[in-house]
């Protein structure tokens, strides 16, 4: 039997890049997934149950979560892939900084707690898993560069997943459902390339990026092995593996 047989997993973010690889790789191992994404195109785009919507809206997270237990029965995997990125110079406008707060926030923050909120009453039911995609900003730094001065909020609501997953860690294990974030470096995906002229990686730069693949990867085998409350990382350039379980006190910052 295929490691996520029967299981319903919902992942959001999922019409390209490391969403889409999630999706597949859980379909792929018997999964039921339901595809999540703002972008029209998820229905083509996943090879599994697409819907488009918006996270950082009420009513449409409410949807896929019923969307998904009625057609289901069960949630039990949550990713929380979806994300936005811009540059955010502190020295842009009042008004632009606000317009970016929200662009950035809106989905990387609220939408993580709203649809997270949604699915725990269903998570309970069984046990199940919760994963929140990071960014390596977060955890102790083994190069220059992370946390970049033009990104202060893309930075900010990665900081602030740290909350989130360990505070839903601590208070979700009781009923058996796991909470861990995956903290990655440069992977190859359309937000990376959107950040480059004509949306093209330097060679060098290429080489050593990782894939969207080998994140999906590492997300299965966080559910497979069973721990919570952790930051995992994932850095450009060493092998995508999941590391030794973390004693407590560093389980957040690596």
């Amino acid at each position: 039997m295929a490691m996520l047989e029967n299981k319903t997993a919902i992942v959001t973010g999922a019409a390209q890049g490391i969403g889409q690889a999630v999706a597949k790789l859980f379909a792929d191992k018997g999964a039921n997934v339901v595809a999540v994404d703002e972008n029209p195109a998820i229905s083509e785009a996943s090879g599994v149950v697409g819907l488009r919507a918006d996270v950082s809206q009420r009513a449409e997270v409410e949807q896929v979560v019923a969307t998904t237990v009625e057609r289901f029965g069960a949630i039990d995997i949550l990713v929380n892939n979806a994300a936005h990125w811009r540059q955010t110079p502190v020295t842009s406008s009042w008004e632009q900084a606000l317009e970016d707060w929200d662009y950035i926030m809106d989905t990387n923050l609220k939408g993580v707690l709203m649809l997270s909120r949604a699915c725990v009453p269903h998570l309970k039911q069984g046990g199940g898993n919760i994963i929140n995609m990071s960014a390596y900003y977060v955890l102790p730094a083994k190069s220059p560069g992370t946390n970049s001065p033009m990104t202060d909020l893309y930075n900010a609501s990665k900081w602030a997943l740290n909350g989130f997953t360990d505070a839903w860690a601590n208070q979700l294990a009781e009923h058996g459902v796991t909470v861990n974030a995956i903290c990655m470096g440069a992977t190859d995906t359309p937000m990376l390339r959107g950040a480059f002229p004509n949306g093209e990686l330097p060679p060098e730069f290429a080489a050593t990026v990782m894939k969207s693949e080998q994140i999906a990867q590492l997300a299965l085998d966080i559910i497979e092995d069973g721990r919570t409350g952790e930051n995992i990382g994932a850095w450009a350039g060493e092998p995508v593996t999941l590391p030794p379980r973390q004693p407590a006190y560093k389980r957040i910052t690596g």
